[in-house]
């Protein structure tokens, strides 16, 4: 028995599609745990106007991240046991796509706890990090 070619051609096409489908599969998508901030430097001179860097880095690959945006910052001496000890942050412009810059007063030498909320383009839910850094005399 032969088909009429209206029916055969959908039918074939459908086909092709499925196979095409099932023979490259949509890569996983990331999630917002693929992503993890780092310091550029694990100390920071003591002073007024220090300047931490810190990278977003995509852990699949290892490449840096660009174009966050860094809704919650948050500095103190917890690592000491001084949570209470905070100082003014605020964000810089960098020139390094991925790279963050924080202007802050490390009024004490010690442990300093960076902490940060911000939401990654592309992706559902926030990224949270908490950074421990040394402030040296």
């Amino acid at each position: 028995m032969n088909l009429p070619y209206f029916l055969v051609a959908p039918a074939a096409a459908l086909a092709l599609a499925l196979g095409l489908f099932l023979a490259f599969p949509k890569p996983l998508a990331a999630d917002i745990s693929d992503y993890e901030f780092q310091l550029v430097e694990p100390t920071a001179a003591k002073g007024d106007g220090a300047v931490i860097a810190v990278r977003l880095v995509d852990k699949r690959t290892g490449a840096l991240v660009p174009d966050a945006v860094i809704f919650a910052t948050r500095i103190d001496m917890a690592p000491d046991g001084m949570e209470t000890m905070t100082s003014p942050i605020e964000a810089m412009p960098s020139t390094e796509p991925g790279v963050y810059l924080f202007r802050t007063d490390l009024v004490m030498a010690g442990g300093w706890r960076l902490s940060l909320g911000a939401k990654v383009q592309d992706e559902e839910g926030t990224l949270e990090a908490r950074l421990e850094l040394t402030a040296t005399p």
